[in-house]
């Protein structure tokens, strides 16, 4: 098995992750964990590393606060799109693209980062846990990691409500695979377990689409997008809710020297 190129499904994929409601509820709850993470760690210019990220949604956003990213994906088409994007951008932005397997980068050949991200990439990894691991490498004394990740709980739950039963009695195994629907979804249990094993400090757990994934068919005629996104920020940190977010965000923090 191998891990997941999306070279021929890059267009769809910056369209559907960011250019939607469900995008702009991901980057508000990022964002939202992310900030004053970075902001305590007191340096004005970070070495970020954004690992699997695609056409570098917040590896742009990040530079434009004047940090250095690192931006490695394993797609070249991604890739070319956010050079583009980086091109036609009206503040210059210090982005190193890297065309790679994230299971290839070395300390060697880019030293330590402050903060590594890795978003939607675990779920499509053949053994995520050895590949994050390895990622922890490049990170340095009192670093973040931040990690979003597909959870298989929210999945089974969303099924069950939807009355897929037999999908949920197969365990998600389909004979047709979607081409966004992640191959190997985790559990929040182990990915708290792998940190706690890496002895990385939780700073922020969070939910992501706590609320969106579960909306009923039939709105409400005064539904309002913007009051969605301000109840997914309001309950994404809240037990029952976290745990059911379609994907998690845990953030991080490796020891100090």
């Amino acid at each position: 098995m191998q891990d997941k190129n999306f070279d021929t499904l890059s267009q769809k994929f910056a369209q559907n992750i960011y250019g939607t409601t469900k995008g702009e509820i991901r980057a508000a709850v990022l964002w939202r964990d992310l900030i004053p993470a970075l902001t305590r760690l007191n340096k004005p210019r970070l070495r970020i590393l954004d690992a699997g990220g695609g056409f570098g949604f917040l590896s742009q956003k990040l530079a434009a606060l004047g940090h250095d990213v690192v931006l490695c994906d394993i797609s070249e088409q991604m890739l070319a799109i956010a050079q583009q994007q980086i091109a036609a951008s009206d503040t210059e932005l210090s982005i190193e693209l890297v065309h790679s397997p994230i299971q290839a980068l070395t300390v060697q050949q880019f030293g330590q980062f402050d903060v590594i991200l890795c978003h939607a990439v675990a779920e499509w990894l053949t053994d995520a846990e050895s590949t994050l691991h390895g990622l922890l490498s490049l990170l340095k004394p009192n670093g973040l990691f931040s990690l979003m990740f597909f959870n298989k709980e929210a999945l089974r739950f969303h099924s069950l409500i939807s009355g897929n039963f037999d999908y949920v009695k197969r365990d998600f195994k389909v004979k047709k695979k979607v081409g966004l629907t992640p191959n190997h979804p985790l559990y929040i249990a182990d990915v708290r377990a792998w940190f706690a094993q890496w002895q990385l400090s939780m700073i922020s757990q969070s939910g992501v689409r706590v609320i969106n994934d579960y909306l009923k068919n039939n709105l409400p005629p005064n539904f309002d997008k913007h009051q969605l996104i301000e109840m997914e920020l309001a309950y994404s940190q809240r037990e029952p809710y976290l745990s059911l977010g379609r994907y998690v965000h845990f953030l991080g923090q490796t020891k100090p020297i």
